[in-house]
């Protein structure tokens, strides 16, 4: 198995302490978000490269920024 990219897992992380900020569970992110929870379990994990519109999707989900989101990442 290959080994986690380092700008997938920082974005996985910026996911995950933004979604426990909010008591959101994994089930109910992607459910607001309309994504499967095992594709936001491999989000979280820096295993999954996803496209400009779910960034989206699980910012507004989220209540904040795709940049929000973004911060920190690839620096």
């Amino acid at each position: 198995m290959a080994k986690p990219d380092p700008i997938l897992t920082a974005f996985g992380v910026s996911v995950r302490k933004h979604r426990e900020t909010k008591g959101f569970t994994q089930e109910t992110l992607a459910e607001r978000a309309d994504l499967d929870r095992t594709y936001l379990s491999d989000v979280e994990r820096g295993t999954r490269n996803l496209g400009v519109k779910n960034v989206v999707r699980l910012a507004k989900a989220l209540g904040v920024s795709a940049s929000q989101l973004l911060e920190g990442v690839g620096s």
